[in-house]
C-alpha cells in the first residue's frame, strides 16, 4: 500500500472527521456549492464515500457541518483596547482577515444552497458563529461603562451598524474591505450614532 493509503487508513475517529471537514472547507471556498460532492471532498480528503455519508447523509449536512468547524478554530474573543474606537477597529480587522472570504462564499457560491435547503444566508452565519457570544456586545458592554457609549441608543439596530455595513461592503465587492472604509464605517457612522451627546 502507498503511503498515501496508509495515511488515510491510520486515521480514526476525531483525526479523520476533522480532515474530512477541513477538506470539505477547502472543497466549499474554492469551488462553491456546485463543486461541493461527496467525491471531490473524499478525494481532496484521501478517504471514501461511504466514509462521509456514514457521517453526514447529504450535502447539505457536510456543509453545516464544515462551517461549523471552520468557525470553531476563529478567535471570536472581544478585544480591549482601552477604547470603543480602537476594539472596533480590532474586531472589524479581525474579521476582514478571517471571514471576508467566507462572506465572499455566502454572496456568490451558495445560491444552490439556499434553494435546495430553504435556508439563508443568516442561517449560515449562525452555523459558523455557534453560540459564542459576540465580540461586538463585549465591547459594547464596556464602551458604556467608560461612558464612551449611550446605553438608550444603543437598540439593536444600531448595534448591528458596524458589521451589517461591513458585511454589505464585502457581499458588494467580493473583496476584504479597505482598511479606510473600516475607519469610515467606525468614524463617521457608527461612533456619532451611540456617543452620549453632552460630550
Amino acid at each position: 500500500m502507498d503511503s498515501k493509503g496508509e495515511r488515510a487508513t491510520r486515521r480514526r475517529g476525531a483525526e479523520l472527521e476533522a480532515a474530512i471537514l477541513d477538506a470539505a472547507w477547502e472543497q466549499l471556498s474554492q469551488r462553491g456549492y456546485s463543486g461541493f460532492t461527496f467525491e471531490a471532498v473524499a478525494d481532496r480528503a484521501e478517504t471514501s464515500r461511504p466514509v462521509l455519508y456514514r457521517r453526514w447523509p447529504t450535502r447539505a449536512d457536510l456543509l453545516k457541518a464544515a462551517v461549523e468547524h471552520h468557525g470553531a478554530g476563529q478567535d471570536t474573543t472581544a478585544p480591549d483596547t482601552g477604547n470603543l474606537r480602537d476594539d472596533l477597529l480590532t474586531a472589524l480587522r479581525r474579521s476582514n482577515a478571517q471571514r471576508s472570504d467566507f462572506l465572499v462564499l455566502m454572496s456568490a457560491s451558495l445560491g444552490g444552497y439556499y434553494e435546495e435547503t430553504g435556508l439563508s444566508p443568516r442561517d449560515v452565519r449562525e452555523f459558523l458563529l455557534g453560540r459564542h457570544r459576540l465580540a461586538i456586545e463585549d465591547i459594547l458592554e464596556r464602551a458604556v461603562e467608560r461612558g464612551e457609549a449611550d446605553p438608550e441608543r444603543l437598540t439593536p439596530l444600531v448595534r448591528a451598524v458596524p458589521y451589517n455595513l461591513y458585511r454589505h461592503e464585502v457581499m458588494m465587492s467580493l473583496h476584504a474591505v479597505p482598511d479606510e472604509t473600516l475607519e469610515a464605517i467606525v468614524d463617521d457612522v457608527f461612533l456619532p450614532l451611540v456617543t452620549p451627546r453632552d460630550r
